[in-house]
Protein backbone atom coordinates (compact mmCIF):
# COMPACT_ATOMS: atom_id res chain seq x y z
CA UNK A 1 0.00 0.00 0.00
CA UNK A 2 1.44 3.57 -0.43
CA UNK A 3 2.47 5.57 2.14
CA UNK A 4 -0.17 8.76 2.80
CA UNK A 5 0.82 12.02 3.40
CA UNK A 6 -1.33 12.25 6.60
CA UNK A 7 0.83 9.32 8.32
CA UNK A 8 3.80 11.97 9.26
CA UNK A 9 1.10 13.95 10.82
CA UNK A 10 -0.93 11.61 12.53
CA UNK A 11 2.11 10.44 13.74
CA UNK A 12 3.65 13.80 15.49
CA UNK A 13 0.22 14.74 16.80
CA UNK A 14 0.20 10.94 18.93
CA UNK A 15 3.34 12.96 20.85
CA UNK A 16 1.67 15.56 21.58
CA UNK A 17 -2.15 14.19 22.59
CA UNK A 18 -3.11 10.94 24.04
CA UNK A 19 -5.87 10.26 21.66
CA UNK A 20 -5.71 10.84 17.82
CA UNK A 21 -8.71 10.55 15.72
CA UNK A 22 -8.76 9.64 12.06
CA UNK A 23 -12.25 10.21 10.14
CA UNK A 24 -13.20 10.30 6.69
CA UNK A 25 -15.44 8.71 4.09
CA UNK A 26 -15.35 4.71 4.17
CA UNK A 27 -12.80 2.92 1.91
CA UNK A 28 -10.71 6.04 1.95
CA UNK A 29 -7.56 4.26 3.43
CA UNK A 30 -8.50 5.35 7.37
CA UNK A 31 -7.66 1.65 8.84
CA UNK A 32 -4.60 0.85 6.36
CA UNK A 33 -2.91 4.37 7.45
CA UNK A 34 -3.62 4.22 11.22
CA UNK A 35 -1.91 0.11 11.00
CA UNK A 36 1.04 1.51 8.75
CA UNK A 37 1.43 4.44 11.17
CA UNK A 38 1.36 2.49 14.42
CA UNK A 39 2.52 -1.09 13.76
CA UNK A 40 3.22 -1.63 17.62
CA UNK A 41 -0.05 -0.73 18.53
CA UNK A 42 -2.83 -3.60 18.97
CA UNK A 43 -5.59 -3.72 16.85
CA UNK A 44 -9.26 -3.94 17.35
CA UNK A 45 -12.45 -3.61 14.94
CA UNK A 46 -15.21 -2.43 16.67
CA UNK A 47 -17.10 -3.43 13.48
CA UNK A 48 -17.43 -7.15 14.19
CA UNK A 49 -20.50 -7.92 16.52
CA UNK A 50 -18.82 -10.09 18.88
CA UNK A 51 -16.10 -6.99 19.44
CA UNK A 52 -19.22 -4.35 19.59
CA UNK A 53 -21.20 -6.41 21.81
CA UNK A 54 -18.31 -6.70 24.66
CA UNK A 55 -17.22 -2.90 24.10
CA UNK A 56 -20.83 -1.96 24.61
CA UNK A 57 -21.74 -4.47 27.07
CA UNK A 58 -18.30 -4.00 29.28
CA UNK A 59 -16.55 -1.29 28.04
CA UNK A 60 -13.94 -0.99 31.14
CA UNK A 61 -13.19 -4.50 30.86
CA UNK A 62 -12.99 -3.90 26.83
CA UNK A 63 -10.40 -1.08 27.18
CA UNK A 64 -8.63 -2.75 30.23
CA UNK A 65 -7.00 -5.34 27.99
CA UNK A 66 -5.20 -2.81 26.01
CA UNK A 67 -3.26 -1.00 28.60
CA UNK A 68 -0.89 0.76 26.69
CA UNK A 69 -3.55 1.98 24.39
CA UNK A 70 -4.92 0.50 20.72
CA UNK A 71 -6.16 1.57 17.25
CA UNK A 72 -9.89 1.02 17.77
CA UNK A 73 -11.44 1.09 14.40
CA UNK A 74 -14.94 2.50 13.49
CA UNK A 75 -15.04 3.69 16.66
CA UNK A 76 -18.54 5.64 16.26
CA UNK A 77 -20.06 1.98 16.04
CA UNK A 78 -19.92 2.56 20.44
CA UNK A 79 -19.51 6.48 20.61
CA UNK A 80 -20.35 5.47 24.57
CA UNK A 81 -16.57 4.33 24.66
CA UNK A 82 -15.21 7.99 24.37
CA UNK A 83 -16.59 8.63 27.94
CA UNK A 84 -14.44 5.73 29.25
CA UNK A 85 -11.39 6.46 26.99
CA UNK A 86 -11.40 9.79 28.97
CA UNK A 87 -11.17 8.35 32.57
CA UNK A 88 -8.07 6.30 31.27
CA UNK A 89 -6.05 9.31 29.60
CA UNK A 90 -6.58 11.45 32.58
CA UNK A 91 -4.88 8.84 34.41
CA UNK A 92 -1.62 10.08 36.23
CA UNK A 93 1.67 8.75 34.03
CA UNK A 94 -0.83 7.34 31.23
CA UNK A 95 1.64 6.98 28.22
CA UNK A 96 0.16 4.80 25.67
CA UNK A 97 -1.56 6.06 22.73
CA UNK A 98 -5.14 5.35 21.06
CA UNK A 99 -5.90 5.92 17.69
CA UNK A 100 -9.34 6.07 16.93
CA UNK A 101 -10.94 5.58 13.22
CA UNK A 102 -13.94 6.04 12.29
CA UNK A 103 -16.34 7.55 9.26
CA UNK A 104 -17.57 10.77 10.71
CA UNK A 105 -21.17 11.01 11.77
CA UNK A 106 -23.05 12.95 14.43
CA UNK A 107 -22.97 10.27 17.12
CA UNK A 108 -18.92 10.33 16.94
CA UNK A 109 -18.40 14.32 16.80
CA UNK A 110 -20.83 14.15 19.42
CA UNK A 111 -19.01 11.76 21.99
CA UNK A 112 -15.58 13.71 20.70
CA UNK A 113 -16.78 16.90 21.63
CA UNK A 114 -18.41 15.88 24.99
CA UNK A 115 -15.96 13.60 26.52
CA UNK A 116 -12.46 13.98 24.56
CA UNK A 117 -12.18 17.66 24.35
CA UNK A 118 -8.47 18.48 24.21
CA UNK A 119 -7.00 15.04 24.50
CA UNK A 120 -7.76 14.24 20.90
CA UNK A 121 -6.22 15.76 17.84
CA UNK A 122 -8.74 15.00 14.77
CA UNK A 123 -7.63 14.34 11.52
CA UNK A 124 -9.57 13.86 8.23
CA UNK A 125 -8.28 11.78 5.37
CA UNK A 126 -9.80 11.53 2.13
CA UNK A 127 -9.34 9.19 -0.33
CA UNK A 128 -5.63 9.90 -2.15
CA UNK A 129 -4.53 12.93 -3.81
CA UNK A 130 -3.21 12.94 -7.43
CA UNK A 131 0.05 13.28 -5.45
CA UNK A 132 -0.97 10.23 -3.75
CA UNK A 133 -2.05 8.17 -6.79
CA UNK A 134 0.97 8.76 -8.83
CA UNK A 135 2.51 6.53 -5.67
CA UNK A 136 0.55 3.54 -7.18
CA UNK A 137 2.04 1.29 -9.50
CA UNK A 138 -0.08 2.17 -12.37
CA UNK A 139 -2.12 5.56 -11.96
CA UNK A 140 -4.59 6.68 -14.94
CA UNK A 141 -2.20 8.90 -17.46
CA UNK A 142 -5.06 10.14 -19.30
CA UNK A 143 -7.11 12.72 -17.55
CA UNK A 144 -10.73 11.73 -18.10
CA UNK A 145 -9.46 7.97 -17.41
CA UNK A 146 -8.06 9.84 -14.02
CA UNK A 147 -11.63 11.14 -13.51
CA UNK A 148 -13.81 8.49 -14.22
CA UNK A 149 -11.99 6.03 -12.15
CA UNK A 150 -11.93 8.34 -8.93
CA UNK A 151 -9.17 8.19 -6.06
CA UNK A 152 -10.66 5.50 -3.45
CA UNK A 153 -7.57 3.42 -3.07
CA UNK A 154 -9.18 0.02 -3.45
CA UNK A 155 -9.85 0.69 -6.99
CA UNK A 156 -6.07 1.03 -7.49
CA UNK A 157 -4.40 -1.40 -5.22
CA UNK A 158 -6.49 -4.08 -6.32
CA UNK A 159 -7.29 -3.67 -9.54
CA UNK A 160 -11.14 -3.36 -8.86
CA UNK A 161 -13.21 -1.94 -11.92
CA UNK A 162 -14.49 1.66 -11.38
CA UNK A 163 -18.02 1.04 -12.33
CA UNK A 164 -18.28 -1.91 -10.04
CA UNK A 165 -16.28 -0.17 -7.03
CA UNK A 166 -18.84 3.00 -7.01
CA UNK A 167 -22.26 0.39 -7.56
CA UNK A 168 -21.38 -1.41 -4.50
CA UNK A 169 -20.19 1.73 -2.27
CA UNK A 170 -23.46 3.80 -3.54
CA UNK A 171 -25.58 0.27 -2.32
CA UNK A 172 -23.56 -0.62 0.74
CA UNK A 173 -22.82 2.49 2.09
CA UNK A 174 -24.74 5.41 0.49
CA UNK A 175 -28.01 3.88 0.68
CA UNK A 176 -27.21 1.78 3.41
CA UNK A 177 -25.05 3.20 6.54
CA UNK A 178 -26.08 6.85 5.39
CA UNK A 179 -29.73 6.32 5.48
CA UNK A 180 -29.69 4.92 8.68
CA UNK A 181 -28.23 7.51 10.31
CA UNK A 182 -30.69 9.79 8.81
CA UNK A 183 -33.57 7.51 9.30
CA UNK A 184 -34.83 7.35 6.12
CA UNK A 185 -37.65 5.61 4.84
CA UNK A 186 -38.18 6.37 1.28
CA UNK A 187 -34.88 5.01 -0.46
CA UNK A 188 -36.49 6.59 -3.48
CA UNK A 189 -36.07 10.07 -2.89
CA UNK A 190 -32.72 9.28 -0.80
CA UNK A 191 -31.36 8.11 -4.07
CA UNK A 192 -32.91 11.46 -6.20
CA UNK A 193 -31.61 13.79 -3.93
CA UNK A 194 -27.86 11.94 -3.71
CA UNK A 195 -27.98 11.74 -7.96
CA UNK A 196 -29.51 15.75 -7.88
CA UNK A 197 -26.58 16.89 -5.68
CA UNK A 198 -24.42 15.21 -8.24
CA UNK A 199 -26.23 17.20 -10.99
CA UNK A 200 -25.42 20.59 -8.86
CA UNK A 201 -22.24 20.34 -8.37
CA UNK A 202 -20.32 23.47 -8.83
CA UNK A 203 -23.41 25.15 -8.29
CA UNK A 204 -24.91 28.12 -5.79
CA UNK A 205 -26.97 25.35 -3.20
CA UNK A 206 -30.86 26.45 -3.51
CA UNK A 207 -32.42 24.24 -0.58
CA UNK A 208 -35.97 25.04 -2.38
CA UNK A 209 -35.16 23.81 -5.61
CA UNK A 210 -33.56 20.82 -4.39
CA UNK A 211 -36.00 19.68 -1.76
CA UNK A 212 -38.80 20.50 -4.66
CA UNK A 213 -36.83 18.35 -7.42
CA UNK A 214 -36.42 15.65 -5.37
CA UNK A 215 -39.98 15.94 -3.20
CA UNK A 216 -39.18 16.83 0.00
CA UNK A 217 -39.29 19.39 2.23
CA UNK A 218 -36.49 22.40 2.55
CA UNK A 219 -35.43 21.40 6.13
CA UNK A 220 -35.18 17.75 5.02
CA UNK A 221 -32.75 18.90 1.91
CA UNK A 222 -31.21 20.52 4.49
CA UNK A 223 -30.66 17.56 6.67
CA UNK A 224 -29.36 14.89 4.22
CA UNK A 225 -26.91 17.21 2.42
CA UNK A 226 -25.68 18.10 6.24
CA UNK A 227 -25.16 14.48 6.47
CA UNK A 228 -23.53 14.03 3.23
CA UNK A 229 -20.96 16.95 4.36
CA UNK A 230 -20.13 15.04 7.77
CA UNK A 231 -19.47 12.04 6.07
CA UNK A 232 -17.30 13.68 3.92
CA UNK A 233 -18.94 12.68 0.36
CA UNK A 234 -20.15 15.99 -0.07
CA UNK A 235 -18.65 20.05 0.95
CA UNK A 236 -20.00 23.61 0.41
CA UNK A 237 -17.51 26.21 -0.71
CA UNK A 238 -18.29 29.00 0.73
CA UNK A 239 -18.05 32.70 -1.00
CA UNK A 240 -15.21 35.02 -0.60
CA UNK A 241 -16.75 38.07 0.65
CA UNK A 242 -13.87 41.36 0.90
CA UNK A 243 -15.05 44.50 2.17
CA UNK A 244 -16.06 45.86 -0.66
CA UNK A 245 -18.72 47.88 -1.68
CA UNK A 246 -20.55 45.63 -4.05
CA UNK A 247 -23.36 43.14 -4.40
CA UNK A 248 -21.95 39.84 -3.60
CA UNK A 249 -23.66 36.14 -3.75
CA UNK A 250 -23.32 35.00 -0.27
CA UNK A 251 -24.78 31.37 -1.15
CA UNK A 252 -22.42 28.63 -1.13
CA UNK A 253 -21.37 25.93 -3.70
CA UNK A 254 -22.11 22.60 -3.81
CA UNK A 255 -19.43 19.70 -4.35
CA UNK A 256 -18.46 15.94 -4.35
CA UNK A 257 -15.17 15.38 -3.01
CA UNK A 258 -14.56 11.72 -5.23
CA UNK A 259 -14.75 12.58 -9.47
CA UNK A 260 -15.44 9.00 -9.53
CA UNK A 261 -17.85 8.46 -7.44
CA UNK A 262 -19.40 11.79 -9.07
CA UNK A 263 -19.37 10.70 -12.77
CA UNK A 264 -20.80 7.09 -11.45
CA UNK A 265 -24.20 9.66 -10.01
CA UNK A 266 -24.24 11.21 -12.85
CA UNK A 267 -24.43 8.24 -15.42
CA UNK A 268 -21.05 8.37 -16.87
CA UNK A 269 -18.99 5.33 -17.42
CA UNK A 270 -16.03 6.07 -19.38
CA UNK A 271 -13.55 8.13 -20.35
CA UNK A 272 -14.62 8.76 -23.68
CA UNK A 273 -18.41 9.59 -22.40
CA UNK A 274 -16.85 12.17 -20.00
CA UNK A 275 -14.86 13.60 -22.84
CA UNK A 276 -18.13 14.80 -24.78
CA UNK A 277 -20.58 15.28 -21.49
CA UNK A 278 -22.07 18.20 -20.93
CA UNK A 279 -20.99 18.14 -16.92
CA UNK A 280 -17.35 17.69 -17.91
CA UNK A 281 -16.52 20.85 -16.80
CA UNK A 282 -18.26 20.87 -13.47
CA UNK A 283 -16.50 17.29 -12.67
CA UNK A 284 -13.03 19.08 -13.56
CA UNK A 285 -13.57 21.97 -11.23
CA UNK A 286 -15.21 19.49 -8.53
CA UNK A 287 -11.35 17.68 -8.88
CA UNK A 288 -9.89 20.28 -8.89
CA UNK A 289 -11.44 22.25 -5.87
CA UNK A 290 -11.18 18.52 -4.22
CA UNK A 291 -7.70 18.51 -4.74
CA UNK A 292 -7.28 21.86 -2.71
CA UNK A 293 -9.03 20.64 -0.08
CA UNK A 294 -6.99 17.27 0.14
CA UNK A 295 -3.74 19.31 0.17
CA UNK A 296 -4.80 20.57 3.71
CA UNK A 297 -6.42 18.11 5.60
CA UNK A 298 -4.00 15.52 4.57
CA UNK A 299 -1.36 17.88 6.21
CA UNK A 300 -3.65 18.70 9.24
CA UNK A 301 -4.21 22.17 8.14
CA UNK A 302 -7.84 23.55 8.24
CA UNK A 303 -8.59 25.00 4.76
CA UNK A 304 -9.85 28.64 3.88
CA UNK A 305 -10.96 27.94 0.58
CA UNK A 306 -13.60 29.73 -1.10
CA UNK A 307 -15.20 31.36 -4.45
CA UNK A 308 -15.47 35.01 -5.55
CA UNK A 309 -19.03 35.77 -7.45
CA UNK A 310 -20.84 39.49 -7.27
CA UNK A 311 -24.39 40.04 -9.08
CA UNK A 312 -23.02 41.64 -12.25
CA UNK A 313 -21.85 37.84 -13.42
CA UNK A 314 -18.22 38.18 -12.27
CA UNK A 315 -17.03 34.83 -11.09
CA UNK A 316 -13.78 33.60 -10.02
CA UNK A 317 -13.65 29.93 -9.43
CA UNK A 318 -11.04 29.60 -6.56
CA UNK A 319 -9.77 31.59 -3.61
CA UNK A 320 -7.43 30.60 -1.08
CA UNK A 321 -7.06 32.56 1.71
CA UNK A 322 -3.27 32.59 2.88
CA UNK A 323 -3.48 35.10 5.91
CA UNK A 324 -2.45 38.56 5.93
CA UNK A 325 -2.99 40.81 3.13
CA UNK A 326 -2.52 37.86 0.18
CA UNK A 327 -4.74 35.24 -1.56
CA UNK A 328 -4.55 33.22 -4.48
CA UNK A 329 -7.36 33.49 -7.33
CA UNK A 330 -7.60 30.76 -9.38
CA UNK A 331 -9.87 29.57 -12.83
CA UNK A 332 -10.65 26.39 -13.47
CA UNK A 333 -11.41 25.10 -17.34
CA UNK A 334 -11.33 21.53 -18.23
CA UNK A 335 -10.64 22.88 -21.60
CA UNK A 336 -6.50 21.55 -23.49
CA UNK A 337 -6.07 25.01 -25.29
CA UNK A 338 -5.93 28.18 -23.37
CA UNK A 339 -8.18 30.82 -24.71
CA UNK A 340 -7.58 34.99 -23.87
CA UNK A 341 -10.86 35.11 -22.21
CA UNK A 342 -10.12 32.70 -19.26
CA UNK A 343 -7.80 35.28 -17.88
CA UNK A 344 -10.63 38.09 -17.92
CA UNK A 345 -12.28 36.90 -14.80
CA UNK A 346 -9.08 37.23 -12.82
CA UNK A 347 -7.98 40.40 -14.39
CA UNK A 348 -11.65 42.08 -13.34
CA UNK A 349 -10.89 40.88 -9.87
CA UNK A 350 -7.25 42.22 -9.44
CA UNK A 351 -8.46 45.67 -10.76
CA UNK A 352 -11.53 45.20 -8.15
CA UNK A 353 -9.53 44.29 -4.94
CA UNK A 354 -6.28 47.14 -6.12
CA UNK A 355 -9.16 50.08 -6.40
CA UNK A 356 -10.27 49.26 -3.10
CA UNK A 357 -6.61 48.50 -1.59
CA UNK A 358 -7.56 44.92 -0.69
CA UNK A 359 -4.83 42.08 -0.62
CA UNK A 360 -2.40 41.16 -3.30
CA UNK A 361 -3.40 38.14 -5.63
CA UNK A 362 -1.48 35.44 -6.85
CA UNK A 363 -3.40 34.42 -10.08
CA UNK A 364 -3.47 31.08 -11.68
CA UNK A 365 -5.27 29.46 -14.10
CA UNK A 366 -5.66 25.54 -13.59
CA UNK A 367 -6.93 23.91 -17.28
CA UNK A 368 -6.69 20.68 -18.51
CA UNK A 369 -3.64 21.28 -21.44
CA UNK A 370 -0.59 19.95 -20.83
CA UNK A 371 1.31 23.77 -21.27
CA UNK A 372 2.89 25.77 -17.91
CA UNK A 373 3.49 29.00 -18.84
CA UNK A 374 2.76 32.65 -17.66
CA UNK A 375 0.52 34.96 -19.20
CA UNK A 376 -0.55 38.43 -18.00
CA UNK A 377 0.56 37.75 -14.70
CA UNK A 378 -1.21 34.82 -14.71
CA UNK A 379 0.38 31.71 -14.19
CA UNK A 380 -1.11 28.23 -16.20
CA UNK A 381 -1.09 25.18 -14.37
CA UNK A 382 -2.17 21.77 -16.36
CA UNK A 383 -3.68 19.47 -14.74
CA UNK A 384 -0.43 16.92 -14.78
CA UNK A 385 1.21 19.91 -12.83
CA UNK A 386 -1.84 20.04 -10.38
CA UNK A 387 -0.76 18.37 -7.55
CA UNK A 388 2.27 20.42 -7.77
CA UNK A 389 0.90 23.76 -7.46
CA UNK A 390 -1.89 22.65 -4.73
CA UNK A 391 1.63 22.05 -2.14
CA UNK A 392 2.96 25.37 -2.30
CA UNK A 393 -0.92 26.46 -0.97
CA UNK A 394 -0.30 24.91 2.25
Amino acid sequence: MIERTLMRRARGLSRQFPTVTITGPRQSGKTTLARAAFPKLPYASLEGPDVREFATEDPRGFLAGYPGGAILDEVQRVPELASYLQCIVDEPGFAGSWILTGSQDFALLASLSQSLAGRTAVLHLLPPSLEELRRFEAPPADLFELLVTGSYPRIHQEGIEPRAFHEAYVATYLERDVRQVLDVSDLGRFQTFVRLCAGRTGTLVNFSSLGADAGIAQPTARSWLSALEAVFLAFRLRPYLPNLRKRLIKTPKLYLYDSGLLCFLLGIRDAEQLRHHPMRGAVFESWVVSEVMKAHYHRGVSPSVCFFQDRRGLEVDLIVERGGREITAAEIKSGATLAGDFLAPLDSLREMLAEAEGPAIEAALLYGGEQAVTRRGVRIVPWTRLDCWVRELV
